[in-house]
């Protein structure tokens, strides 16, 4: 991998004056140059809806966005028609929520089951359903590397469970959880699977098939798309058998006085004028992501974490809350330092040296209360870091240490 060309093509990343080492991936990449002419060029070339009109726009723009359902399908491995395209993970996950509950899925009594390292996304909906239908919610709890514990899944899931919605990688903890194993589980009990991916999908290579989870979500921001656009990808056989939740245009096939019905797949879950703009920044998200390989992120992406835990192991006063076993986690590291309180550590090292990092509880409060009720500091890493740029991180939290703990 040509780390310095690649650089190039992030134009935040070649700013002569005010510069800054980006490591708040695990928030939102950054956009190559590729990303942001694809968007521009759909506003210039083909600013027109998709599936509306005959008319050489809109019937440009629609190849543009069928293509972009074919081709996010081939770098998932699954159908076209699995493809949901949603605003981001969040609104995946709701899209995933809603359908079940409108057709009657659950019923008073049931099991949802979730864990706590869970970003709110993948929590709040299912706490908000299981009041109100009165169905049970229980965590997996997680083993001393902070994986999900199989075993304890295997002690607390029942008959009754109708779901386990659970994240493929956590967003504060790093850890790459035993998917393959769980899903193996849930399935021996009839139960379906929600993969949350979004830090899953911009580092690994997934193969929604082999996989064979129910549902699988990812959002286009974290892989170097752009915000506003997402993917619910689905079994085709459930997503023909769930209802929608949104209702409107492009998702009905014909409508009387009487009745509705819904169009085929993917469509059925598409209601309304859809982001174009974004669908084609996704695409070309996706392409890049090819030309990189996946698996040569997943090896740098590596490097960097191995070489950057050993650089703060030299800050006196840092607390590191990752497990110290890191051989099974992406690029993220929590972690605060004495003395100062996680925001104010995040505003210096953008201060002092333009070190983007995020600091709070990274909608995942349950999780990081356990580390520090006023919150950690989060530095995530992808392919166009370095280890220069790690040098300037250690080094800045090291001026700081002394600062604030003379």
């Amino acid at each position: 991998m040509n780390l310095e060309k690649h650089r190039k093509d992030f134009p935040i990343l070649n700013l002569k004056k005010n510069k800054i080492i980006y490591f708040d991936n695990a928030a939102s990449s950054l956009k190559p140059k590729q990303v942001i002419k694809a968007i521009n060029n759909y506003y210039n070339d083909y600013p027109a809806n998709v599936h509306r009109g005959i008319h050489r726009l809109s019937m440009q723009a629609s190849i543009v966005y069928e293509k972009a359902h074919e081709d996010i399908a081939s770098f998932f491995n699954c159908k076209k028609e699995e493809v949901i395209f949603t605003q981001n993970s969040t609104d995946a996950i709701n899209l995933i929520m809603y359908s079940l509950y409108n057709s009657n899925y659950f019923k008073k009594g049931d099991e949802i089951i979730t864990s706590i390292e869970e970003h709110h996304a993948n929590f709040v909906p299912w706490q908000f359903l299981a009041k109100k239908l009165k169905l049970k919610l229980k965590f997996i709890k997680l083993t001393k590397d902070q994986k999900l514990d199989v075993l304890d899944l295997k002690k607390i899931i029942t008959s009754k469970t109708k779901l386990v919605a659970i994240a493929h990688i956590s967003n504060t903890l790093g850890v790459i959880n035993l998917i393959s194993e769980i899903i193996k589980i849930a399935h021996s009990k009839k139960s379906l699977v929600l993969v949350d991916g979004s830090q899953s999908a911009p580092h690994l290579k997934i193969d929604f098939e082999r996989l064979d989870c129910d549902f699988f979500v990812a959002t286009a921001h974290k892989m170097l798309g752009p915000t506003g656009i997402g993917c619910v990808i689905g079994k085709e056989k459930l997503l023909n058998k769930f209802e929608p939740f949104r209702f409107g245009g492009d998702m009905i096939s014909n409508v009387t006085l009487k009745e509705s019905k819904w169009n085929s797949l993917p469509y059925k879950f598409e209601a309304g004028t859809p982001n174009i703009s974004g669908v084609f920044g996704f695409l070309e998200a996706v392409n890049y992501l090819k030309k990189v390989g996946v698996n040569n992120i997943y090896k740098h992406d590596k490097e960097i974490l191995k070489y950057a835990y050993e650089k703060l192991k030299e800050i006196k006063n840092i607390i590191i809350y990752n497990c110290k076993d890191i051989d099974n986690q992406i690029g993220i590291i929590i972690f605060n330092l004495k003395g100062i309180e996680a925001i104010e550590l995040s505003a210096l090292l953008d201060e002092i040296s333009g070190v983007a990092t995020r600091a709070g509880m990274h909608c995942a409060q349950p999780i990081i209360e356990t580390f520090d009720r006023k919150g950690v500091v989060r530095a995530s890493f992808y392919f166009y870091n370095t280890k220069k740029e790690v040098d300037v991180f250690v080094k800045t939290l090291k001026k700081i240490d002394l600062m604030v703990n003379k």
